[in-house]
C-alpha cells in the first residue's frame, strides 16, 4: 500500500528536478525517506515508525497544500515575483511552464526584459497550463497522504494492541493462550552400577 506513495513521489522528484525546484526537491527527498521509514515500520511491526511516519504526512498535507496556494496565487503569493521554490537562486519555474501537453515554446529575440544568460520566451497552446498540472500533482499527493495517513494509524493502533495483548513473561494471557508443555520423549531410568 506503500508503493503508490513512492511511485508518486519519485514522479513528483524528477519533475521538480527537471525544473530547478529545490524547495520541493528537498521536501520530496524528505517524503521518500518518510515513505521508507513507514515501509520499514510495516514490515518490522513498528507502531513507533508508523507514528512517525503519520505526523510527517501532516506536515506533507500542508506543504502541498502550499504548494496549491503558491500556484493559484492564494493572498500575497506571486510567481512572478516569489522564487520560493528555487530559494530564490535562479529565475527557474516549473518544467511544466514549457513542457506542458501541447505547448509550443517561442523564444523573443533581442529581448531587453531578459537578465544575462537567461531568455525570454512566449508558451501558448498549452491543453493544461503548468499552474494546473502542479495544482493536480500536489491534489493527488494530498489525497494519497490522507489515505497513508489513515492507513499508518490503523496499522500503528493494530501493532499496539498486539504489544499490550503479549504479556512477556507468561505469554498472550489476555488471550488465554497456554504455551505448549514440552515433553521428553526419553525415559530417566534409574542408572545401576
Amino acid at each position: 500500500s506503500h508503493v503508490p506513495l513512492q511511485v508518486a513521489a519519485l514522479e513528483r522528484q524528477i519533475f521538480d528536478f527537471l525544473g530547478y525546484q529545490w524547495a520541493p526537491i528537498l521536501a520530496n527527498f524528505l517524503h521518500i525517506m518518510a515513505v521508507i521509514l513507514g515501509i520499514f515500520g510495516t514490515v518490522q511491526y513498528r507502531s513507533r515508525y508508523l507514528m512517525m511516519y503519520a505526523v510527517w504526512l501532516v506536515l506533507w498535507v500542508g506543504w502541498n497544500a502550499f504548494i496549491i496556494c503558491f500556484y493559484l496565487e492564494v493572498g500575497r503569493l506571486s510567481q512572478d515575483r516569489d522564487f520560493i521554490m528555487t530559494f530564490n537562486t535562479s529565475l527557474h519555474r516549473s518544467w511544466w511552464m514549457e513542457n506542458g501537453p501541447g505547448c509550443l515554446v517561442t523564444p523573443v529575440l533581442n529581448s531587453n526584459l531578459a537578465p544575462e544568460d537567461h531568455h525570454v520566451i512566449t508558451v501558448s497552446g498549452c491543453l493544461l497550463d503548468y499552474q494546473y498540472i502542479e495544482v493536480v500533482s500536489s491534489a493527488t499527493q494530498i489525497f494519497l497522504a490522507l489515505f497513508g495517513f489513515v492507513y499508518a494509524c490503523y496499522v500503528s493502533k493494530v501493532f499496539l494492541e498486539e504489544e499490550d495483548s503479549f504479556d512477556f513473561i507468561g505469554g498472550f494471557d489476555s488471550y488465554g493462550y497456554q504455551a505448549p508443555q514440552k515433553t521428553s520423549h526419553l525415559q530417566l531410568q534409574p542408572l545401576y552400577t
